[in-house]
C-alpha cells in the first residue's frame, strides 16, 4: 500500500507505519491545502489523485467572541463542516475510494448512523462507483435521503447500527465489494489522522496542550492520536497534546468502560439522545479508543442533550460554526472538562466540530432505493431486480 513499510496490532486495531523522517512533512507553509498535501504519510502510491472532490485543509478558527464568552484566550475551532458533505466522514471516504480507484473496484459499502453514510453515497456519485449503504431502521429520514439522492443503495436493518455493520461487513466479503467500514479497513484512521497534520500547521506547526472531540465508534479520537504520535515519530515534535472524547448521556459505552461502571439501560439508548452520529452502542475500536485515552493522559466524559443543543446555540452565534448536536460535543465537553479540573481555560485547547446538518433539495429520489431487510439474501435479491 504505497508508502507503508509495515502495520502492527494495537487493541484489536490495524496500525499502518511508514519509514518516519522529518522528509515526509512538507516544509512550505501554503495558505490553502487539501488532505492530499500528506500523502507521504498516507498509503497512496504515486500518480496523480483520481478522487474528484476537494478533501481537507478545514480551517482553525480563533472564534475571539467565543473566547470571551468562556474566558478562554486560546481556544481554536478546527471546523469539519467546511468538507463536501458538512461532516469529517469525507476524509475517509476520499482515501477508500482512491485506493477502489486505483484497484478496479466498483462498488463500495459500508454501514453507518448517518454522517458516513452521507459521504459514501456522495463520494461515490462523483467517483463513479456504485454505493451500497447500511443503516438501522431509525436512521433520521432527511440522511436517508440524502443518501437516497446520491444514487446510494440503502438498506434499513431492524436490528440496529450493530447488525448493519455485521451486514455490510458480510456483503463486502461474500461480493468482492470496496469495504469502507469504520475501523475495519485501516484507511479510515490513516484519513483521519490528517487532522492532526492540519492543526500542527495551522497552529504555527506546534500543537495544542488539548483536543477535545465526540466520540463514537472510536476511529477519529484514535486517529488523531495516530496523527499526532507520527510527527513525533518524524522528530516534529516532542510532544502530543491530551485528549478528550464527548459521548451523550444516554448513549455512553465508552465513558462507562472508562469509569470502570456497569452502564445501566438509560446509558445505552441510541434512540434517547439527539446526538445520533455519535450514538453507538458497539464502538467498532472502543479498546483501541480507550487505550489512546490513556497514554495521552486524557478522560472520556459523557454530556447532556441539554448541554448539547446549548453547545450547537453557542457555536452558532458567537463561532459562525453550524453544527449538529453530535458536532457540537466537544464545546459541551469543554464546559464539563473545566468544571471538572480536566481542563484549564488558560490552555492552548482545539474543538474539532464534526459535521453539522444537511437535508436533501430538488428532485425526489428515485423509488425503492431504500428497503427494509433482514438479511444478504435479500440485499442480493434488491440489487438483482434492479437492473
Amino acid at each position: 500500500m504505497g508508502n507503508v513499510t509495515r502495520s502492527l496490532d494495537r487493541s484489536g486495531c490495524e496500525w499502518l507505519q511508514y519509514d518516519y523522517r522529518s522528509a515526509l512533512m512538507t516544509p512550505d507553509r501554503p495558505g490553502s491545502f487539501s488532505m492530499w498535501r500528506y500523502r507521504k504519510l498516507l498509503p497512496v502510491a504515486g500518480g496523480p489523485v483520481r478522487y474528484p472532490l476537494p478533501i481537507g485543509g478545514t480551517p482553525l478558527l480563533p472564534a475571539p467572541a467565543l473566547r470571551k464568552t468562556l474566558g478562554t484566550p486560546r481556544l481554536w475551532i478546527k471546523d469539519e463542516t467546511r468538507n463536501p458533505t458538512a461532516s469529517n466522514k469525507d476524509r475517509a471516504t476520499a482515501l477508500v475510494i482512491e485506493d477502489g480507484l486505483r484497484r478496479g473496484m466498483d462498488t463500495i459499502t459500508t454501514a453507518s448512523t448517518g454522517n458516513a453514510a452521507v459521504a459514501t453515497a456522495f463520494g461515490a456519485a462523483a467517483a463513479g462507483m456504485r454505493a451500497v449503504i447500511f443503516v438501522s431502521a431509525d436512521c433520521r429520514p432527511e440522511k436517508l435521503a440524502l443518501m437516497a439522492q446520491a444514487g446510494a443503495w440503502v438498506f434499513q436493518v431492524r436490528d440496529g447500527y450493530a447488525a448493519a455493520v455485521d451486514l455490510s461487513r458480510a456483503a463486502a466479503r461474500s461480493f468482492g465489494w470496496l469495504d469502507r467500514n469504520t475501523g475495519a479497513n485501516p484507511l479510515t484512521i490513516e484519513a483521519k489522522k490528517t487532522v492532526a497534520f492540519e492543526v500542527w500547521e495551522q497552529l504555527g506547526r506546534r500543537l495544542p496542550d488539548l483536543m477535545i472531540l465526540p466520540v463514537g465508534d472510536g476511529p477519529t479520537l484514535v486517529a488523531l492520536d495516530k496523527g499526532f504520535t507520527e510527527l513525533v515519530n518524524c522528530g516534529l515534535t516532542t510532544r502530543k497534546p491530551r485528549l478528550i472524547g464527548i459521548q451523550a448521556e444516554h448513549c455512553q459505552p465508552l465513558v462507562r468502560a472508562w469509569q470502570d461502571t456497569p452502564a445501566k439501560p438509560a446509558d445505552l439508548d441510541p434512540t434517547a439522545t439527539v446526538a445520533d452520529g455519535i450514538a453507538v452502542l458497539r464502538p467498532a475500536i472502543g479498546e483501541a479508543a480507550l487505550t489512546v485515552t490513556r497514554q495521552s493522559g486524557g478522560a472520556m466524559m459523557a454530556v447532556t442533550d441539554t448541554a448539547l443543543l446549548s453547545a450547537v446555540s453557542t457555536l452558532a452565534d458567537t463561532a459562525g460554526v453550524n453544527a449538529e448536536p453530535a458536532g457540537a460535543a466537544a464545546l459541551a465537553g469543554l464546559n464539563s472538562a473545566i468544571a471538572h479540573g480536566l481542563a484549564d481555560p488558560s490552555e492552548s485547547v482545539v474543538l474539532l466540530v464534526t459535521g453539522r446538518e444537511t437535508k436533501a433539495s430538488g428532485e425526489p429520489a428515485e423509488q425503492g432505493r431504500v428497503t427494509l431487510i433482514d438479511t444478504l439474501d435479500q440485499v442480493e435479491h434488491a440489487l438483482t431486480e434492479s437492473h
